[in-house]
């Protein structure tokens, strides 16, 4: 079975539904969006670094947090992952500077 980042949100889908004291996941949630995010911010600050400085290994650990809290925080706020994947199917239809100049023009 390969792992996507699918498979991912049905486990955090899973894990948001157990009990607080036992579940980092739904522990999360139950902080609120608030505390999720500031979760995100931190793990988004670590992948940063991890970029700049770290080794290949660091940074694929690090990125691999930044989903793992950007999937906890959307579900913190109603948002289906399948959301956030057709704003980006919409964005990938032309590039990026194509899409910037549009809004120039505008």
């Amino acid at each position: 079975m390969t792992f996507t980042l699918d498979t991912l949100d049905a486990i955090v889908a899973a894990r948001s539904s157990a009990q607080a004291d036992e579940s980092y996941t739904r522990s999360l949630i139950e902080g609120g969006p608030t505390r999720c995010a500031k979760k995100l911010g931190e793990e988004g600050v670590e992948a940063a670094l991890a970029c700049a400085g770290g080794t290949k290994v660091e940074l694929a650990a690090e990125a691999a947090d930044v989903l793992y809290h950007l999937l906890v925080a959307l579900r913190s706020r109603g948002v289906p992952l399948s959301d956030v994947m057709s704003v980006l199917e919409k964005r990938t239809e032309q590039s990026g500077l194509a899409e910037k100049a549009s809004r120039k023009a505008k």
